[in-house]
This record gives C-alpha cells, sequence and structure tokens, in this order.
C-alpha cells in the first residue's frame, strides 16, 4: 500500500477508535405504544455506557502508530494519524525506544515495550491535564 494510502487508513482507524470510545449503546426502553418504561432492578434496562477515558484512547493510539511506524520506517502529519502534538511526542519517544529494544531483544520485547511505553506516557500526559494552550496540543 502506497504511504499516503496507509496514512489515510491509519487516521480513519484513529477515528474509529475514538467513535468506539464514545459510542452510545442506543438502548430502547420504550413500549410498544412509545412511551418510556421505568428502569427498575428487575426490568434488565441496560447501564449507560461509562465513556473511555482520554488516556485509554490514547494509549490505543500510539501503540496503533508505534507498531505502524516501527514496521514501515515512516512517520506521517500527526494530524493525519489523528493525534495531537502531545501525542505525538509520545509516540516519537516510543517509536525510538522500541527501535532500540527490537535490535537488543527482537519484535515481541519490542512490541511488549510499545504497549507498556504507551500507556505509561499517555496517562502520565493526562495525569498532568494532558492538552493544554491550543486544540493542536
Amino acid at each position: 500500500m502506497a504511504r499516503g494510502g496507509v496514512f489515510r487508513a491509519g487516521a480513519a482507524l484513529s477515528l474509529a477508535l475514538l467513535a468506539a470510545g464514545c459510542a452510545d449503546t442506543g438502548t430502547d426502553t420504550g413500549t410498544d405504544a412509545g412511551t418510556a418504561a421505568p428502569a427498575t432492578a428487575t426490568s434488565g434496562a441496560a447501564r449507560a455506557p461509562s465513556p473511555t477515558p482520554p488516556e485509554d484512547l490514547c494509549a490505543r493510539l500510539v501503540t496503533h502508530w508505534a507498531r505502524e511506524v516501527l514496521d514501515t520506517g515512516t512517520y506521517g502529519d500527526y494530524q493525519s494519524m489523528g493525534l495531537s502534538n502531545g501525542q505525538y511526542e509520545i509516540l516519537r519517544e516510543v517509536v525510538d525506544a522500541a527501535r532500540a529494544e527490537r535490535g537488543r531483544h527482537g519484535g515481541a520485547a519490542a512490541d511488549e515495550l510499545i504497549r507498556r511505553r504507551a500507556r505509561e506516557g499517555c496517562v502520565d500526559w493526562y495525569r498532568t491535564g494532558g492538552p493544554s494552550g491550543g486544540p493542536w496540543q
């Protein structure tokens, strides 16, 4: 697949992951007459979904892109990847560490490092407030 195609497909994946984290269950609690049925413990009504924490979405995106960059050797524009500037910085740090790890201990070790470092970087970034100073950060 051409480089542009990989990153367009990745941007679509990024949007899909974001949408999956924000998806509504669409549970219908109405009756046949169209009036709302009261929710009770025995009615089996589904609980409202809890939103996916931003650090989890960040870790999913950074992990995906780190594996992609490690495999292809090329970075794309952070916006086409669906990343913020801060997430892109985490990605670059993770990929640098994963390249070194792959050279020393192989692909499985690099993959584990990617998963762990992406999670740590995103948790740390959102612990300190995440994006600030503009939507691109």
